[in-house]
């Protein structure tokens, strides 16, 4: 009896209901008008929720506050009722979707019937009795259906390019170059290729020609002044010169600097001093700075300005470098790929060890070290970087070996030069191979070295040919 009159007042206190409890029943459902959706647990927080979305609506007056709640629930859930767009099927969506049917079946009502007047205008001939009539009828009907079928293919194909251009551009391509690549072969087939059997990526086979055009292209552009001993410099000579760049061969070795470390250090003094006077005494300071920003360009762990300073002996501080260093850069514009000897030669070795089963290791010293001794000459500025390299191979070749013709199909294509445009760089590199009693003997005595093969010892005292 307690419970039922418990239940008795909580059923009259919901038909007066002001605010939702917790707790619902399905008398307090039935008396709210809800049945089967129930009332938010916290109508408090969603009433504040929709103030925050309308901050400019006034706030109603204090007798608003007794409406009933659960008819306020009942309002909104109408409304969004009513809204077509929340519904993912109703009776617009199906209603539209019926449309679209009856229309496409019209559509291919059509297209049959069209059809099949087609047909019947091209097959009916005339009466079935007629043998004659009937077998062109046949062939007329054979004919009308292979001409539907071209057609088909056509429009097929069209549609093909038209949704993939790209994709049949690029096959077009493909063919055209292969085609290309089949008649360059054909043209020359003396010409071996050095790339096509490189895996190492580091070699980029791929765009290595393209790369190599380009050195050539720079090297004229980067070149220092070939004359700068007689129009910029006053206080320093050829022998000067000469005498620093046969120590720094020493500084290298002390520090184990790579062979392109040592080329581009020798391209930045020249470069440097092609466009600034410099005193003697600065010389020294000039020659370490080139190759401390050579080393830290090129080399993976590069030696520290107070190790340059160390091997002067004390001549110059660290201060004194760093002031240089910037003045280096700034001069050169920061730019410091630039082509050197030792870029192309590595190329052109490649392609002269291309004519041998094996590579012959000789060959690879040999041309190295006639190529470094240049670097010490001053006179050797007025030849290109690829030129002096091409030369090197040329000169190398011949004193391994004399009974053939150094230069053959495969180093006159990848070099883009002929024996005849080395002959007067090969003569004077020869001279200077020859000549024993040079004051200057840092680079001959590294490769002297049976590390290197001991390539300074060979020699060739016939004269190159042929060179005409």
């Amino acid at each position: 009896m307690a419970r039922q009159t418990d239940m008795n007042k909580e059923n009259a206190h919901a038909a007066n209901i002001k605010e939702p409890t917790k707790r619902i029943t399905r008398a307090r459902a039935k008396a709210l008008g809800i049945y089967g959706d129930l009332p938010p647990l916290h109508p408090r927080l969603k009433h504040e929720f929709d103030q925050f979305l309308q901050p400019s609506s006034k706030r109603g007056s204090s007798d608003n506050k007794s409406t009933d709640v659960g008819s306020n629930f009942q309002s909104k859930r109408r409304a969004v009722l009513k809204d077509v767009s929340s519904m993912p099927f109703n009776d617009l969506n199906m209603k539209i979707i019926n449309d679209i049917k009856i229309q496409t079946s019209k559509q291919l009502r059509t297209n049959v019937v069209g059809k099949n007047a087609m047909v019947a205008s091209a097959v009916f001939v005339g009466p079935r009795s007629c043998k004659g009539k009937m077998k062109e009828t046949e062939d007329v009907t054979e004919q009308s259906i292979k001409e539907l079928r071209e057609i088909t293919s056509q429009l097929k194909l069209v549609n093909d390019l038209e949704s993939k251009p790209s994709v049949a551009l690029e096959s077009s391509l493909l063919k055209e170059t292969k085609i290309s690549n089949k008649v360059e072969a054909g043209n020359d087939q003396n010409v071996i290729d050095i790339d096509s059997k490189h895996k190492d990526p580091r070699m980029c086979s791929l765009y290595a020609s393209e790369l190599f055009n380009s050195l050539r292209v720079a090297e004229l552009k980067w070149r220092p002044s070939v004359n700068y001993m007689k129009t910029v410099q006053r206080d320093i000579t050829q022998e000067m010169r000469g005498i620093l760049i046969d120590w720094l061969v020493e500084v290298c070795e002390e520090y184990r600097l790579g062979a392109e470390t040592f080329h581009l250090t020798v391209t930045l003094i020249d470069r440097y001093l092609s466009k600034v006077y410099i005193e003697k005494q600065r010389l020294q300071l000039l020659g370490i700075t080139c190759m401390l920003i050579a080393s830290k360009y090129e080399d993976i762990i590069a030696p520290r300005v107070e190790d340059f300073c160390f091997i002067t002996d004390g001549t110059y501080t660290k201060k004194e470098v760093l002031v240089m260093e910037r003045e280096v850069l700034d001069v050169l514009g920061f730019y410091l790929s630039v082509p050197t000897v030792n870029k192309f030669l590595k190329r052109f070795i490649l392609a002269a060890q291309s004519s041998y089963e094996a590579p012959v290791v000789e060959l690879e010293y040999l041309a190295k070290y006639v190529a470094d001794l240049t670097l010490v000459e001053y006179g050797f500025l007025k030849f290109l970087p690829s030129l002096v390299a091409a030369s090197a191979v040329y000169l190398a070749k011949w004193t391994l070996d004399q009974t053939e013709n150094p230069w053959n199909p495969t180093l006159e294509h990848y070099t883009k030069y002929k024996a005849s445009e080395l002959k007067t760089t090969v003569l004077a590199m020869q001279d200077m191979q020859l000549n024993n009693q040079a004051t200057l003997q840092a680079m001959r005595q590294k490769y002297r070295q049976k590390q290197f093969k001991s390539v300074a010892t060979l020699t060739s005292k016939k004269p190159v040919q042929p060179l005409s």
